[in-house]
């Protein structure tokens, strides 16, 4: 997506500047312009590629801007994103009939949802699904179903059986992290830090060669926000292109989002070679994990390219693989057993489950699932 040309009208200058530097980061050429009529005229004479609006302009309403771009031909095309400071649901009604391709109110969510709208609007595929290593993605609806723990295993899993792979597992789970105090990791690089990088690092080389090597698990360790107050300043727009760095690094990058549907965790769920969702028995988590998946489908992310992972978390009740099935009208590609205190004994020490456990029928659940994922990923990556 980078190298575009977006025009960005917005009559507040601080307002405009930021939303400037931001795409320009993203390496994208930005003209900036105050006015509603100005913003007329270098639409049509410079011909960008989308155009942002703040609809609440000195000059000319955002809506009636909207349409005259609408109705001519040199700009009936270009995709217009509303970026309003009215909240109101009639702002948005309003900018909606007017021809706006997106509306989105000026926020702390705002930026991470203008990048996931802009990759979308400019019609191309993230350019890191197509390049590097295999990124898998997890996630589940609701807390409590082992997503973490089994994103951490699983790791170790196709790390042992395929040696040959360098294999990273990234904690994006906020706003505190879970996966250090699983794998016993207490050092100081974490998801913040590596948002804080500066700009002219050479970010791939930086996390091919500074990351952890938590040695009994095999993989190197991108760990999560230590503490509430750490995540409030993290910086979220980075965390895409952290993901694209470390696509570029490994061979195998297995990203932990937790149950967070926020707009950064989709973008990232929309450029995985695989989702993997994780899904717990009882009837919330069952119900939960339908609106989920009516949300992702929603956004075009294909069933094939999903892993339902089915974790009997709670215990032994609950409902079977094909009641699950049926109602979430999907196949289930893995399911465990009740792992009962092991699997807690296993996370308490620090040790994979398998290395734990060697014996236990779970153990062979998780090898064969890890390979699983490695040939869907591998398949979905050349479909």
């Amino acid at each position: 997506m980078a190298g575009k040309t977006i025009l960005v009208i917005d009559a507040d200058v601080a307002s405009r500047n930021f939303v400037a530097r931001t795409l320009q980061k993203q390496q994208h050429t930005v003209i900036q312009i105050g006015g509603g009529k100005e913003g007329l005229i270098a639409a049509w004479r410079d011909h960008p590629d989308l155009v942002i609006i703040e609809p609440n302009l000195p000059d000319l309403k955002g809506e009636e801007l909207a349409s005259k771009l609408r109705h001519d031909p040199r700009t009936a095309g270009t995709p217009l994103v509303a970026l309003s400071s009215d909240r109101s649901a009639q702002r948005l009604t309003a900018c909606r009939e007017a021809g706006f391709n997106e509306f989105i109110a000026k926020s702390g969510e705002a930026i991470p949802t203008l990048l996931e709208v802009l990759d979308r609007l400019l019609g191309e595929v993230d350019p890191s699904k197509q390049q590097g290593g295999l990124l898998v993605a997890f996630l589940g609806a609701k807390g409590g179903t082992g997503t973490t723990s089994l994103c951490t295993n699983l790791a170790m899993n196709i790390a042992l059986s395929q040696p040959e792979l360098r294999v990273a597992v990234a904690d994006f789970v906020l706003p505190i992290g879970s996966i250090a105090q699983i794998v016993g990791y207490d050092g100081g690089q974490n998801l913040a830090t590596a948002t804080d990088l500066d700009a002219g690092v050479a970010a791939t080389a930086y996390f091919r060669d500074r990351l952890t090597l938590m040695t009994e698990w095999r993989f190197r360790l991108l760990a999560g926000s230590p503490d509430p107050e750490t995540a409030n300043h993290l910086q979220v727009e980075r965390l895409r292109g952290i993901v694209h760095d470390l696509k570029r690094a490994y061979d195998f990058v297995l990203v932990d989002l937790g149950r967070s549907l926020a707009r950064f965790s989709l973008g990232i769920i929309q450029s995985a070679d695989l989702a993997a969702l994780v899904i717990g028995t009882d009837v919330s988590a069952v119900a939960l994990t339908k609106t989920v998946l009516e949300h992702l489908r929603s956004k075009g992310v294909k069933d094939d390219a999903l892993f339902p992972i089915l974790n009997r978390a709670i215990g032994l009740e609950g409902l079977s693989k094909l009641d699950v099935e049926k109602s979430l009208k999907i196949e289930i590609k893995s399911a465990f057993p009740y792992l009962g205190s092991h699997f807690a004994m296993a996370n308490n020490q620090h040790v994979p489950f398998s290395v734990k456990f060697p014996n236990d029928t779970a153990t062979v659940v998780f090898r064969e699932c890890a390979q699983q994922m490695v040939a869907s990923a591998r398949h979905h990556r050349l479909g």
